[in-house]
């Protein structure tokens, strides 16, 4: 007994002590399927990379999987509702997430290229950046899968934009866009290949140069603001001097450069396709136009004419009260039902819970719809549900222990919803005494603080569960982790930035989708990268190159840098007009880089990555 007690713990002692805290939860996929369900729930990681729902323990305890075909039918209902996650993503990003942005970039005096690669960029771009933090301890190649990300959404969502609404670029923001993008890359590229791994002098200098790219952004809005002033300026001398030929043509040339600056000016609300208000606002009545796409001429809105379109003060405050709250909680459109066959049906039910879900956590604000997409009842309770959902739910995933699930934790974080509810339900109550059921109050603007917040918070959810399910799947179908990480992870983790950018094309907007599309993959390589990296230091852990890169990390720099420069040069060789035929071009780069990957995953060409060597010590007798 003494000398079992003086007996010390070896290095395979302490393996096998941290062994559940450090094997992946996805080795159970070579357990028989009877003893899964023990490992899973031993097994630290099957609740760390946990975000919402625990995919791995249903399988194997509550559904309890017991054979390949039962296996097979649990995987397909995990994609049918990864299908419910995409169609819900959708939904907030067409219906609330881009009418707001659109909102705050006309608060903030922004023009559409601004907006693209700050609000937009940010928006699109910040989920993945909270999930790459929460799987900092995780050894994955962030350089290779931030890359591959940048090269979907720069060459796929950008092509997209280009083939929905053919446009008319602003020339020289997306040159200046391009050239910091191919900066920024090789710089990213230089530091991690020049001695092996990354300091975090390096990360503060990846930062440094995305920040330089934001304040030229915003000195370059400034400063031709400035200039517009001085051109209008001497528009107005020219035309009180006597119109010699002399003096035409100077003018002449001074309003074709107004004009052109002018097209840049500002955020213009723009008549939805489809939408049933059509107020042209006769003010900025130049900036009408026709698409391509739809043969149609969308017209600028005039947003005080949309917000009193029912004011009437004869009737009560009241008027209506109920009516409106049926009306915007009704998830589906009767006249469109009856107009729709069974595939259309199909579809309206499989977008009801989401439309439901969205109508009652997020308020809209939009002011191409009547009233601003004001519902008096509705928004009063989103003025104390949305921020305690939010807090309560965001609390709960911030303080979970590795030991317990999420939910385990909302016993103890739903005190921060009381209180939150403390502040925000005389608001509410305030809101209720104050407004109208026909024209939304004046400070109506502010929900669209609620509206960016709940929309950012379901598209992390949306999009964070997508690529969580096809993780689940690629792995229990044995498919390699880092081809998964550069291919299906890539596109799942960029469904917003494509979702969202399409969504700003399709409603005229394609100059800020467009800038969202170079700028959005610059801010994820940069500083999502650069910050994930600086927290890996922190923590004590080596950044190495090969790491980092893993086997498709050099295939996918050299692809960026391909599309990237083969965008610079169609873009000048075009006049900066964006065609279909260049959509298709650059989406082709994309598919191209897959094609690749797929060939080396089935090992019938060879990456760029290094092989490991080996050297041979020759020792003379």
């Amino acid at each position: 007994m003494a000398e079992s007690q003086d007996v010390e713990h070896n290095v395979m002692d302490e393996e096998f002590d941290e062994f559940w805290d450090k094997v992946s939860c996805y080795v159970v996929a070579n357990f028989p399927y009877d003893e899964r369900c023990d490992f899973v729930l031993n097994a630290t990681d099957c609740i760390t990379e946990t975000i919402f729902v625990p995919y791995m323990r249903m399988l194997a305890c509550d559904l309890k999987c017991r054979n390949q075909f039962q296996e097979i039918v649990y995987l397909t209902m995990f994609v049918a509702f990864c299908l419910q996650l995409l169609m819900c993503l959708t939904h907030v990003v067409d219906m609330y997430y881009s009418p707001a942005l659109k909102v705050v970039s006309q608060m903030l005096h922004m023009n559409e290229h601004l907006a693209g690669v700050t609000l937009l960029a940010f928006g699109n771009t910040s989920p993945d950046l909270a999930a790459n933090l929460a799987a900092i301890r995780e050894e994955v190649p962030v350089f290779a899968n931030s890359l591959a990300m940048a090269l979907f959404v720069s060459m796929f969502t950008g092509g997209m934009i280009c083939y929905i609404s053919p446009f008319k670029m602003n020339t020289h923001g997306t040159v200046r866009d391009i050239l910091f993008f191919i900066l920024g890359v090789t710089l990213l590229e230089y530091v991690m290949a020049s001695h092996g791994e990354v300091d975090m002098t390096e990360c503060f200098v990846l930062v440094l140069v995305y920040i330089s790219y934001i304040v030229v952004n915003i000195l370059d809005v400034y400063l031709m603001r400035k200039a517009m002033i001085i051109l209008e300026r001497q528009i107005g001398e020219l035309r009180d001097q006597q119109q010699t030929v002399e003096v035409r043509k100077k003018l002449g040339r001074l309003e074709e450069q107004y004009a052109e600056y002018a097209e840049d000016a500002m955020v213009e609300i723009l008549e939805r396709p489809g939408s049933r208000v059509s107020v042209v606002n006769p003010v900025h009545d130049k900036f009408t136009y026709t698409t391509k796409r739809t043969s149609r001429v969308r017209q600028s809105v005039n947003p005080l004419a949309t917000r009193s379109v029912f004011y009437n003060l004869t009737t009560s405050r009241n008027s209506g009260l109920w009516r409106d709250f049926a009306t915007t909680l009704n998830p589906i459109d009767i006249d469109e039902w009856r107009g729709a066959n069974m595939f259309g049906r199909a579809f309206l039910l499989a977008m009801a819970p989401a439309k439901v879900l969205c109508a009652a956590y997020i308020p809209l604000v939009d002011h191409e719809l009547e009233k601003h997409g004001w519902s008096k009842l509705l928004n009063c309770i989103h003025t104390f549900l949305n921020p305690a959902i939010t807090i309560i739910v965001s609390m709960a995933l911030h303080t979970s222990h590795k030991k317990k699930l999420w939910y385990s934790e909302l016993a103890n974080t739903y005190i921060y919803g009381v209180y939150s509810c403390a502040i925000t339900v005389p608001f509410a109550i305030f809101v209720f005494m104050h407004s109208r059921t026909d024209v939304p109050p004046v400070y109506h603007w502010v929900y669209t603080i609620m509206n960016l917040t709940g929309s950012t918070f379901l598209i992390f959810v949306c999009a964070s569960e997508i690529d969580k399910l096809l993780g689940v799947v690629g792995n229990i179908l044995n498919i390699e982790e880092d081809f998964m990480g550069v291919t299906v992870n890539a596109i799942t983790q960029a469904l917003g930035d494509l979702v969202a950018n399409t969504a700003m094309a399709y409603q005229g907007y394609e100059k800020m989708a467009y800038a969202a599309a170079i700028g959005g993959p610059f801010f994820n390589v940069l500083l999502g990268t650069g910050t994930v990296m600086y927290f890996k230091l922190n923590i004590d852990m080596k950044v190495t190159i090969e790491e980092q890169s893993g086997e498709y990390g050099t295939n996918a720099y050299i692809f960026l840098n391909l599309g990237l420069f083969a965008t610079l040069l169609w873009t000048s060789t075009l006049d900066f007009f964006a065609r279909r035929s260049m959509g298709i071009f650059s989406i082709m780069i994309y598919l191209l880089f897959l094609l690749f990957a797929f060939l080396i995953h089935q090992n019938t060409i060879h990456s760029f990555a290094s092989d490991p060597t080996v050297k041979p010590s020759l020792e003379l007798d």
